[in-house]
């Protein structure tokens, strides 16, 4: 049985300085965390907001990390700080000189972890100073094997609020509702990242990401627009990458003669109209394109044909080695 947990945090409630979005960031990602798109268990999520003090947040990302989970998230949204020493996580307590918990000390929480997967995700001002220490004036990265980093800003950026959330966050919810998940319905780290670097552009904040894993751990996962057993026929309809389909009218559902229009033999084959239904799913999502023609009703009322895409040719692959 797989083991997944999450800590989300939200402080909303700084003397003198608060904010109004941050509990809200981490009731949102609780209840994407909790399931999957299907209704499965996915993380067993702990949610705390308006820690107090320095120490309960800290004994948080520590019990958060402990253990040897297959997957262990940590979630922070809140204030930021950075200074000549660092970086920070902000806490009510903050003091000249002694704002919160460090990244570093969260950073070396999660490296000497013996929890698999160890995800890191910060919704806070300056935040991507993550994964930095400080080495006579330069930056150098400490990123143990099985950690990912996913940032608001960069180490030199405030993170903004918009609407009741962080606009990180609220980009971050939208890829975890399925904006950021491949074909197959997968949401990892590197898809969240390449969804809300998307949607930033250069004059905004800007998110940072770094890691060091051998492979992409799902997040979250969702229905797929297009269910697996059809993607799992493109090797029946496309015998090789590199194999034309050649398409007629049968396939076309429309041309038959109970429809009240020109129609061409061969009439529509319901075997044919069948298979052509997959392909049309499948050029939805960027498999399969028309071979020399715009449309897929034209490839077949033309008897032309259609092909994999570079994509389509890469899923063929991992239907071929029974990856998917």
């Amino acid at each position: 049985m797989t083991v997944r947990k999450a800590l989300v945090v939200g402080i909303d409630d700084y003397p003198g300085n608060s904010l109004n979005g941050c509990c809200n960031d981490s009731a949102a990602l609780k209840s994407l965390l909790e399931r999957n798109g299907n209704g499965n268990p996915n993380f067993d999520v702990r949610q705390v907001n308006n820690v107090k003090s320095k120490a309960e947040l800290r004994a948080c990302i520590e019990r958060c990390f402990s253990g040897n989970a297959d997957v262990a998230l940590f979630y922070y949204s809140g204030h930021g700080h950075i200074d000549a020493i660092g970086g920070y996580l902000v806490t009510p307590d903050y003091s000249p000189g002694d704002p919160g918990v460090s990244l570093a000390d969260v950073l070396t929480i999660a490296n000497n972890s013996e929890c698999k997967e160890r995800i890191i995700i910060l919704d806070s001002c300056y935040s991507g100073f993550m994964g930095n220490v400080n080495t006579a004036g330069q930056d150098t990265a400490t990123i143990r094997q099985g950690v990912t980093i996913l940032t608001a800003s960069r180490s030199t950026e405030p993170s903004m609020e918009i609407d009741g959330h962080g606009v990180f966050t609220s980009l971050l919810i939208e890829a975890l509702k399925g904006g950021a998940a491949d074909i197959t319905g997968r949401i990892t780290a590197g898809g969240i990242y390449s969804y809300v670097d998307k949607a930033l552009g250069p004059w905004d904040q800007r998110p940072i990401f770094k890691t060091n894993v051998a492979r992409f751990t799902s997040i979250r996962d969702v229905n797929p627009q297009v269910g697996i057993g059809t993607i799992r026929k493109l090797c029946e309809y496309f015998p090789s990458q590199g194999a034309r389909m050649e398409l007629d009218p049968s396939f076309e559902p429309t041309n038959s003669p109970d429809d009240k229009h020109e129609v061409i033999e061969p009439y529509a084959v319901p075997a044919n109209t069948e298979i052509f239904a997959d392909l049309q799913k499948l050029e939805g999502i960027g498999l399969v394109v028309p071979a020399d023609e715009e449309h897929m009703y034209y490839a077949a009322m033309r008897s032309k044909g259609c092909r994999l895409t570079p994509m389509g040719k890469q899923y063929w692959r991992l239907v071929k080695e029974n990856k998917i």
